[in-house]
């Protein structure tokens, strides 16, 4: 399934690990856990499950950027059992000292995108809010640094990233489950321990133990992506505990996940519909059609045609149906990438794959020296731990016409994406997540009309299902996944207005 994450920092980079899992054979037990105190430190490189690199560059103004390790219970129906560590990055507040809130805690979404790195890429977007809080993020359990879920080598994912996910026939539909049992037994014989402690909920305890260690009396939160989920899931089991929270790019908490695949299907259609739109409105000329539908049609016959015969890539990797399906997703997820989808699209039809395979990397966090993140594993792992449906290939087979319908260029994709947990070591939870969250504080839920992998629908309905009172509903009139780092001013405005000074925007307000 097309993952919701933020990983734009890996796709701007593109274009122009040993595990804290603690005594998890006996050894260390967790104790009182809330009164442990963290030892802050220099931040180091990231791990390679955290996308490799260097160490955080220096942040905006003044001050240094520190890490440190949370420890959790491995099990949260056994708190005294053994630990894992989780990995936490901060940056302190800046402003006034009198004036400081407290923390503010951010998911960048995916689920399985590393907040460790993700907060210092986007660092100089919260200069405002860092005024007043401390800025935190973390390494969701399985993520990353914390404990994270590994299933196949840099080498096999290569190879499993090359499959044909979108089956014509029989043989090839037989070659896809093939190759995801083999990925998920992968997972299953190299995480076994980890596996079954990743559900979104496991991940609400830890933050609400990340707030007591943190001093708050009240979580304060920024949810982005799945990162709404898990505020959402949060606010359901500590309804009393909600300080001042931001949902943005929502998740729609009422839908199984064959709803929001399809839902998916629509939004990036419709996302592309207006990449389309747009490049052929424009003064100068559009160098991949002539007309929008011009435009459509000649990424379906690319796409038709890498079907039969991928064209040079990465070398050695040639650019399949599937990679540049993957690549044209993922410079969805921004306007700001739409030129490097059009520059992608002319080079791949003069037989020039790299472009689109560089795209295709970043959203299956692979770098440039070949080596991947654990973003996909703990993906699937998250995914598969929280969604109790197990798709069949003759029910994805009779749901292919409708998702073909909602988008003839993604349909197919999405639809068999529905197939990634089949064999899963692990019960899926529930059908939804249950973010039902009376008594809780109110808490902003920004919707992007144009949002591609969190279709803007899903905004009002989490905020209908977190109940009358909590959720308060805002709109963004706009492109791309999210809306804060639009940068459009009305949106910052009102979010800024209601996490530094308690000013909650009129229900219903909608940002042009």
């Amino acid at each position: 399934m097309m993952k919701p994450s933020r990983i734009r920092a890996a796709v701007a980079a593109a274009v122009l690990l040993p595990s804290l899992l603690v005594a998890c054979g006996g050894g260390s037990k967790a104790g009182d856990l809330a009164a442990q105190k963290l030892d802050w430190k220099d931040c180091p490189a990231p791990s390679e499950a955290e996308g490799g690199g260097n160490t955080p560059s220096p942040l905006p103004g003044s001050g240094p950027w520190q890490c440190a390790t949370l420890e959790a219970p491995l099990d949260w129906s056994n708190p005294k059992g053994d630990t894992i560590g989780l990995a936490l990055i901060r940056a302190r507040a800046s402003g006034d000292p009198g004036k400081r809130i407290g923390s503010l805690i951010f998911n960048f979404g995916g689920p399985g995108g590393s907040g460790v790195t993700t907060l210092p890429a986007f660092a100089s977007d919260y200069a405002k809010l860092r005024t007043r809080y401390d800025l935190v993020s973390f390494d969701p359990r399985g993520v990353g640094r914390s404990a994270p879920v590994k299933c196949k080598t840099d080498a096999q994912l290569d190879v499993y990233f090359q499959q044909d996910a979108t089956p014509d026939d029989a043989t090839e539909r037989a070659q896809l489950v093939d190759r995801t049992k083999g990925f998920n037994a992968g997972c299953a014989k190299n995480s076994k321990t980890i596996l079954p402690h990743v559900r979104t909920t496991d991940a609400a305890r830890d933050v609400d133990l990340m707030r007591q260690v943190l001093g708050d009396t009240r979580l304060h939160y920024f949810g982005i992506s799945y990162g709404t989920e898990l505020g959402g899931v949060y606010a359901h089991l500590f309804p009393r505990k909600v300080g001042r929270a931001v949902f943005d790019a929502v998740v729609d908490p009422t839908k199984t996940p064959e709803q929001n695949a399809l839902g998916q299907a629509r939004g990036f259609q419709r996302a592309l519909d207006n990449f389309a739109d747009d490049c052929t409105s424009k003064v100068t000329e559009c160098p991949i059609g002539d007309t929008p539908q011009d435009v459509k049609n000649r990424i379906a016959k690319l796409l038709a045609d890498l079907d039969k015969k991928p064209i040079p890539g990465i070398f050695p990797r040639r650019l399949t149906q599937t990679a540049a399906t993957n690549g044209i997703a993922q410079s969805l997820y921004s306007k700001d990438f739409w030129e490097y989808l059009t520059e992608g699209l002319e080079e791949a039809y003069a037989g020039d794959g790299r472009i689109l395979m560089l795209l295709s990397d970043s959203m299956n966090g692979r770098n440039a020296n070949g080596e991947y993140s654990n973003l996909t594993s703990a993906n699937v792992a998250i995914n598969c731990a929280d969604e109790k449906p197990r798709y069949t290939v003759d029910h994805i087979q009779r749901k292919v016409p409708e998702f073909r319908a909602a988008s003839p260029l993604f349909g197919d994709f999405l639809a068999w994406g529905m197939i990634s947990c089949t064999d899963w070591a692990v019960p899926g939870a529930a059908d939804h997540p249950d973010v039902s969250a009376p008594g809780s504080a109110p808490i902003v839920v920004v919707g992007n009309t144009g949002d591609p992998a969190t279709p803007y629908e899903g905004a009002r309905r989490m905020a209908d299902a977190l109940g009358k009172g909590v959720g308060i509903q805002l709109t963004y009139k706009g492109q791309g996944h999210g809306a804060y780092d639009s940068k459009n001013k009305c949106v910052q405005d009102a979010v800024n207005g209601y996490l530094l000074d308690g000013k909650l925007p009129t229900a219903g307000t909608v940002c042009t």
